[in-house]
């Protein structure tokens, strides 16, 4: 990976750590008395815990600050360089050598960071490349006391007991699209509710093994130049917008309805060269436009963003994949079947569209881990039973 300088920053609860500071020595910590604070993973973060032993084998120059004393200690732990204290984020930034990043990791606690101040940090550090990952405590205190028996995210390794006996569980993708955060392109959160099946007390992850149509409902956010909820309770598919000075979500659009027809694509064509052989046919026959098969001319739109793509499948019609490849024939897919492809599925199917991973309809695969893989294809009815087919006749 080269010699790398890496900056990560997080917001936790607003509280002086002084009295840690001896114990981070003790540990080994080289501690800076600056107005700094910092982000780490969690001890019970094992995602984060082996992407931060990769970093550090690649030996990756990675500051840390914060403020709070667990975190504190947690990256004491790890190894890296900790600073401590408080200030704004660009200051805080700026003062740990943020100008001389080539990555800048900016961890979220909930809802921390908007977009206004990302693009900020963004505009200041031109030069850096910046990563954002959620981590979901806010959602989590939040949820306690509603009749939630666990809770799911992406970004956890684990479910959180809440609960007990309550009849719901919540699975969520908290920051769908952050990769485009420092572009100021629209990201999203995306969230499926199921019944809270088998005995969530003792085992929260087995509430989550359903197939998706057993949802009580499923939306997503879109946080843009307005932000606008997508809503449904499996009967049609509703949108809600912001309005800032009433705080509140009024209706603004009901029934949303998908065309069956489009001439509208959404899929990233630099993984091309590692599609499926009914993958590539069903595009090239697309990019042949008038002169090919189809007969007409198709547009392509890809926003990296799924909440931004399925939004706009939404608003006029289109069809979004997400295909099985090649790069890494042991995965079945890209995207999480929990997380994303089920809500999403759900919502497409409420709004007359179709959603499958190119042989079998979404929301009938029954999941056999929490984290799995699928392949997606949905919106408009037509391409995607057309598409599908595809993939159908060359399984035999």
């Amino acid at each position: 990976m080269g010699e790398l300088t890496g900056i990560t920053i997080g917001v936790t609860a607003e509280r002086r750590a002084s009295e840690f500071i001896g114990a981070l020595e003790r540990n080994g910590a080289t501690v800076r008395h600056a107005p700094m604070i910092h982000i780490v993973p969690l001890p019970d973060d094992t995602h984060l815990r082996a992407a931060t032993e990769t970093v550090l084998a690649e030996g990756i120059d990675v500051t840390t600050i914060d403020n709070d004393p667990e975190m504190l200690e947690s990256a004491a732990r790890f190894g890296f360089k900790v600073y401590y204290g408080d200030g704004t984020r660009i200051e805080i930034l700026r003062q740990a050598g943020a100008e001389h990043a080539d990555l800048i990791l900016l961890c979220a606690d909930g809802d921390q960071f908007d977009t206004d101040s990302l693009t900020a940090i963004g505009h200041a550090f031109p030069e850096a490349a910046i990563f954002v990952r959620a981590y979901d405590r806010r959602s989590v205190i939040k949820m306690r006391g509603a009749p939630v028996a666990a809770y799911a995210s992406e970004e956890l390794e684990a479910p959180v007991r809440l609960e007990a006996g309550a009849p719901l569980a919540v699975a969520i993708d908290p920051l769908d699209g952050s990769s485009n955060l420092e572009l100021d392109v629209s990201v999203g959160s995306i969230f499926s509710i199921l019944p809270a099946s088998g005995a969530p007390d003792r085992d929260p992850a087995a509430a989550f093994l359903q197939p998706g149509r057993a949802q009580r409902a499923a939306g997503f956010f879109v946080y843009g130049p307005r932000t606008v909820l997508v809503l449904t309770l499996g009967d049609g598919v509703h949108q809600f917008t912001l309005d800032r000075e009433q705080g509140n979500f009024p209706l603004t659009q009901s029934n949303l309805r998908i065309p069956e027809d489009t001439s509208e694509f959404a899929i990233n064509m630099s993984n091309m060269r590692h599609w499926e052989a009914p993958m590539k046919q069903y595009i090239d026959e697309l990019l042949a436009g008038k002169t090919g098969p189809r007969g007409r001319d198709f547009n392509m739109r890809w926003v990296a963003s799924m909440v931004a793509d399925v939004h706009r499948i939404l608003t006029r019609g289109g069809v979004f994949i997400y295909p099985r490849d090649m790069k890494d024939p042991s995965k079945p897919g890209k995207l999480r079947l929990m997380y994303e492809a089920n809500p999403m599925a759900f919502i497409v199917e409420q709004a007359g569209g179709a959603a499958t991973n190119g042989h079998d309809r979404i929301l009938d695969l029954q999941p056999e881990h929490l984290h799995q893989r699928v392949a997606v294809f949905l919106g408009s009815k037509n391409e995607v039973e057309r598409a599908t087919r595809y993939h159908r006749e060359a399984k035999g």
